[in-house]
């Protein structure tokens, strides 16, 4: 639509920016199951007009409530009482989350209303593969996944909103911090139920730190200084970790990381039902998750191809949800982005271009490393390629089936392959700490069974009968390729060997040419 056409021009600034201030007027309430939704309404519009709402389950009902005006908060924190303490004693914070309860039981169905409810889960793969098989394209089954997984307006709204609540906490210490969320809450790849990555800032105070320079006198805070910068971090931390356990009304399971590379506090936020991790502002962090935005934004082929593959990868245990030595997400997201750089003509920019393209404010120089490129999304020309996503899924398979992984590694600044600086079996460079590669924890047989596993698709796609999926009410092209390889006709599973079509083992002794026989063991996974 155009509306969203014209949304989607804001840059990651504004956007933020905006729904920061948003979650600065929003309160969230639990709410009886039984509701009337034009009283609640009505009782809440007497404290200020109301901008949006709606409701979502989690363990109860819950209501959002974005009022026009943040004055209308206090007014509505006046009113409400705290919790009688019969048989518990409670600490007297008071938060922006509110119990709604009536006095009266609801008398019948007159008055009750059904709400509805706003999903905050995507649904599950059985499902969605049903779905699939109704549509009339693999383009148009790439859109319905994107559709069923991507956050939802509502549940960006509510990450906000976590991240507005903690820092009502971490202003009682530092009033003029921000509490922000990076990573795929923001860069338009998060999926629903991802966490919530935020981070606290204290930038916004550092601005200050140019005034008083005029004159022949100069004046400062005093501060208490500590060794290093680390410490700072961990000792700040602490303090708000603690304070969450201790004050914060459903934070629960928190626990405090300190001694990671970059220390955090994670902890699960009951009234959203998100599970956090709260870390001290990380910048590189932040331009990654705002390039991340802007190629999201630039073509909509760039986030349907980037969910369908990550769904596959999650469902044949290329990814997971644990750290270990699988390919993480975000290698993946990076792994796409570099094959629509490679598309002629490209589908999106690579980083050099994008940094030419950068004006004085978009320089941003963070320890040393270059992080500048253009943050104006008009400045960027379209691209000329009319590749359909049906073109494009079989190709990124076929593309890392055949990739020398042994000899290159995948430069996003530069849009082409280059040698590896130095030995490791997958090798991404990170966009901007230009020394890292953010693959490093991959090790070679998990890249083996990634590229087993991708040759293995491109087989299925290319194989494929157009004119027979329609009547044989089987998975076809993108379904076909969010089930077990092998299992989808048991005729084609003869042998003794479980699970394991002949595909597979094809595309293993295809592998076999690039690799020595002892690697057939670790491709397979044992």
């Amino acid at each position: 639509t155009d509306v969203e056409a014209h949304a989607r021009k804001k840059t990651f600034t504004e956007v933020q920016r905006e729904r920061l201030e948003q979650a600065e007027r929003t309160v969230l309430i639990k709410c009886p199951s039984k509701l009337n939704e034009k009283k609640l309404l009505q009782y809440l519009s007497s404290h200020g007009k109301i901008k949006s709402h709606f409701f979502f389950e989690n363990r109860g009902i819950h209501a959002l409530i974005e009022f026009s005006d943040k004055n209308s908060i206090a007014s509505l924190q006046d009113a409400v009482g705290v919790p009688s303490a019969a048989e518990h004693h409670v600490v007297p914070y008071k938060s922006r989350l509110f119990t709604f309860t009536l006095k009266t039981p609801v008398s019948q169905t007159a008055e009750e209303t059904q709400v509805s409810l706003s999903p905050q889960s995507h649904i599950p793969v059985k499902e969605l593969i049903q779905k699939l098989c109704l549509a009339d394209s693999i383009s148009s089954q790439m859109y319905m996944l994107l559709n069923e997984y991507q956050l939802t307006e509502e549940n960006i709204k509510l990450r906000f909103l976590a991240c507005s609540l903690v820092r009502d906490f971490t202003r009682a210490y530092f009033p003029d911090s921000t509490v922000k969320p990076f990573g795929s809450s923001v860069n338009t790849f998060g999926k629903l139920g991802c966490d919530v990555d935020m981070f606290l800032d204290f930038h916004d105070a550092q601005k200050h730190t140019a005034k008083t320079k005029k004159g022949p006198f100069e004046m400062e805070y005093q501060m208490k200084r500590l060794p290093s910068e680390r410490l700072a971090t961990q000792k700040i931390l602490s303090v708000i970790g603690d304070c969450l356990d201790n004050f914060g009304p459903g934070c629960v399971n928190v626990q405090k990381i300190l001694n990671a590379r970059c220390p955090l506090v994670k902890f699960s936020h009951q009234a959203t039902g998100f599970q956090c991790d709260l870390s001290v502002s990380n910048s590189i962090a932040i331009r990654t998750s705002e390039l991340l935005y802007i190629y999201g934004c630039l073509d909509s082929r760039v986030r349907a191809l980037v969910f369908s593959v990550r769904c596959w990868a999650r469902l044949h245990g290329l990814t997971n949800t644990v750290p270990g030595a699988w390919i993480t997400n975000f290698s993946l997201t990076m792994m796409v982005m570099f094959f629509l750089q490679k598309r002629s003509p490209p589908i999106i920019p690579t980083l050099d271009q994008l940094k030419e393209l950068a004006d004085e404010k978009d320089k941003h120089v963070i320890g040393g490393y270059d992080c500048s490129f253009v943050s104006d999304l008009s400045k960027i020309k379209p691209t000329k390629n009319t590749e359909t996503l049906d073109v494009l899924l079989g190709d990124f398979f076929e593309y890392y089936g055949n990739f020398d992984f042994r000899r290159n590694s995948i430069n996003l600044r530069k849009g082409k392959e280059v040698n590896k600086p130095e030995s490791c079996p997958l090798y991404i460079w990170n966009p901007f700490e230009q020394d890292l590669n953010i693959s490093k924890n991959v090790n070679q047989p998990q890249l083996e069974k990634f590229v087993a596993m991708a040759r293995e698709s491109a087989w299925i796609l290319q194989k494929e009968d157009k004119s027979r999926r329609m009547l044989d009410k089987e998975p076809w092209g993108l379904a076909s390729l969010l089930i077990p390889f092998g299992r989808s006709n048991p005729s084609k599973v003869k042998s003794g060997m479980k699970g394991i079509g002949s595909e597979t083992i094809r595309s293993l002794l295809d592998s076999l040419k690039l690799n020595n026989p002892s690697n057939l063991q670790k491709a397979v996974g044992k």
